[in-house]
């Protein structure tokens, strides 16, 4: 499994100033609600078959069991997530798209889609969050364990579904119980020893990225690095990163051609610990997994501002894997920061 090199990310990298790239700012789309995110709450993928998957970050990633059932699996990733695998029908997901004009294998099925993330916010008072939310035009369901944590689910501009609770959830379970359940899978590879110690980016496609940061920045508190043209990487607090890229507002062209999926996430980017460029993809290699190089800027990687290696799980799911932590979570935000003129 020889690394290829993964093309580069944001489309305006190298097109500054011009008019399809208007790094302008938009009127928001409303007022901030002055809430702060403190923690995630979970990352949910529907998935075909969620054992395997489960297997998969296990060994590879370090991720920890906290439970299996004919429904569900639930990890915990490291001390500060918690990712769902819901179990759906494997015919619930498109058929793979045919070889290409020459006659080539069919792609490699996908059976695992991120359907949705959630978060936790201060200060939280179920009734006026729940006001804030229908003032801002969205319509709150109610979801509640009886236990302490409550929740609403909302929909965002490209219908995503996004829950905002309290963090008596699955953030006080990573807080207050171990996650040491047994999986019924057996391990597919021999385990890296890795720790996944930081959420890199989600990979968010929006029908108008402009509008989408807008949203999240004045609903969640998160804040920018800069406009990009086509993308802006926005900081979900200390909680880990979100690259929001889609059809810019201000481009002439806005809404015309091919646009990227609107309301998904096609790829998870986390950091891992330790690191070591050679090492991480020997790793890769030894356990026959396939891999691109991914710069973002198309810097040789030993030399590039950001280093990350992208792979396939069990069911198909884009998972990149970066050197990032807390402490160097800009450096993909100044790997693509558009090259002004006189500068490569």
């Amino acid at each position: 499994a020889v690394a290829t090199i993964a093309s580069a990310q944001g489309r305006c990298i190298r097109a500054y100033g011009t008019p399809a790239c208007n790094a302008d700012a938009i009127k928001p789309v409303f007022e901030k609600t002055g809430w702060r995110t403190t923690s995630i709450n979970q990352i949910t993928f529907r998935v075909a078959e969620p054992e395997k998957e489960a297997a998969f970050y296990v060994a590879l990633m370090g991720w920890k069991l906290r439970s299996e059932d004919a429904k569900r699996v639930v990890m915990d990733v490291g001390d500060w997530g918690t990712v769902i695998f819901r179990r759906v029908p494997v015919d619930s997901f498109p058929a793979p798209a045919a070889g290409g004009r020459g006659g080539g294998a069919p792609r490699a099925p996908v059976t695992a889609v991120v359907e949705g993330f959630g978060f936790d916010i201060e200060p939280w008072n179920a009734q006026a969050v729940k006001a804030a939310l229908e003032q801002r035009g969205m319509k709150p369901v109610t979801d509640n364990d009886g236990k302490g944590f409550e929740s609403f689910h909302v929909k965002d501009l490209d219908g995503w579904d996004l829950q905002i609770g309290n963090g008596q959830g699955w953030a006080k379970a990573r807080r207050t119980s171990p996650a040491n359940a047994k999986g019924s899978a057996p391990a597919p590879f021999e385990s890296t020893g890795w720790q996944t110690v930081w959420l890199d980016h989600f990979s968010y496609g929006a029908t108008n990225y402009k509008a989408s940061v807008s949203f999240y920045i004045n609903l969640l508190g998160w804040g920018s690095t800069y406009d990009e043209g086509s993308q802006n990487e926005l900081m979900m607090a200390d909680v880990g990163n979100i690259i929001i890229r889609g059809g810019n507002p201000l481009d002439p062209a806005f809404g015309q051609g091919r646009v990227r999926a609107a309301g998904s996430v096609d790829h998870i980017s986390f950091g891992i610990s330790p690191w070591d460029t050679d090492g991480v993809v020997a790793a890769l290699q030894k356990r026959g997994l396939v891999h691109t190089i991914d710069t973002s800027d198309g810097m040789e990687i030993h030399a590039a501002q950001f280093k990350s290696y992208h792979t396939r799980t069990p069911n198909g799911y884009n998972l990149q894997i970066s050197y990032n932590t807390l402490d160097t979570r800009l450096n993909l935000a100044i790997a693509v920061n558009p090259r002004r003129p006189g500068n490569k």
